[in-house]
């Protein structure tokens, strides 16, 4: 490659912009990732709780006896290059929990941020008045991220959010496999492709609108859990914990955190928590990882 041409391309690939990995926060480790191989064992651990759930559900001879039932509907929003079928299994699991769940419409989240976020504010509002009811929102890594920004916009349409390894407070704090990803966007973008990340969402204007937004107060009567784990090989798990969070965590992987029953079973706490000021409620560690299959 000439000198002439490696410059062009170092000047085609987009710079993280600095905001978006403050001093504290750090990139996992490259070996990091290796922690993502037990997302196998998490997504036996799911079929063995699912099919345990059936059971007993068979026993009891009415799947509605014992499941609390609640109106207010939920919507589920997937990960960077995800789409609604990762949280398909967590969606299976909420509904048989007697949760009113929606998709996003989300085929695969790597575009704009946020044109995502405007979608995603329309594809709310569109539940909120078929529901007649504000919505929940539970969001998976970058899902989380478009969900605490929503949640400040839009606190007429949002009761509360879960978020599960979304590093809002260092969106830049994720492994460099990511960062590749997002390169390569970036690229394809440049080069005409559609509906992709460009430049401008990973170090202008639009990564910093983005990143203000998601770093608003949300008002008293929106509930917030922040879901994070230690051994979450993608993300910095620190910048996970929003201050204004209930924090709560667990033991997963950050791709398992999607299917994990143990995961499961604290969403559903946090989806009945009151919308009121404090953040009150849920157990600040969720014990696991006990070496038997839930």
């Amino acid at each position: 490659m000439s000198e002439s041409a490696a410059a062009s391309s170092r000047q085609d690939t987009p710079r993280l912009g600095e905001f978006l990995l403050p001093d504290g926060f750090r990139r996992p480790r490259p070996l990091d990732v290796l922690r993502e191989g037990r997302v196998v064992l998490e997504a036996g651990r799911y079929a063995m709780s699912s099919l345990d759930e059936r059971r007993r559900r068979r026993a009891t001879s009415s799947s509605a006896r014992g499941v609390p039932r609640t109106d207010e509907p939920v919507i589920l929003v997937p990960g960077f290059m995800a789409g609604d079928l990762t949280l398909h299994a967590m969606s299976r699991s909420l509904r048989r929990r007697g949760f009113r769940t929606y998709r996003a419409h989300i085929h695969a989240n790597v575009g704009c941020t946020r044109t995502a976020a405007d979608e995603l504010e329309a594809r709310i509002e569109s539940i909120a008045i078929k529901r007649g009811s504000r919505v929940h929102v539970v969001g998976h890594s970058l899902g989380g991220m478009l969900a605490r920004g929503l949640a400040v916009r839009r606190p007429d349409l949002i009761s509360g959010i879960v978020t599960m390894g979304s590093p809002m407070l260092a969106p830049g704090a994720h492994h460099l496999l990511l960062t590749a990803s997002v390169d390569l966007l970036c690229r394809l973008s440049s080069a005409g492709v559609p509906g992709l990340m460009a430049a401008d969402c990973v170090a202008g204007d639009c990564a910093r609108e983005s990143f203000h937004e998601s770093r608003e107060p949300l008002p008293a009567d929106v509930s917030f859990t922040a879901i994070y784990s230690r051994r979450d090989g993608i993300v910095d798990w620190r910048a996970c914990i929003d201050p204004g969070a209930h924090a709560v965590e667990v033991t997963a992987s950050h791709t398992g955190m999607a299917l994990d029953p143990r995961v499961i079973e604290v969403v559903t706490d946090a989806l009945q928590l009151p919308a009121y000021a404090g953040r009150p409620g849920l157990r600040s560690v969720l014990e696991v990882d006990s070496g038997e299959s839930a």
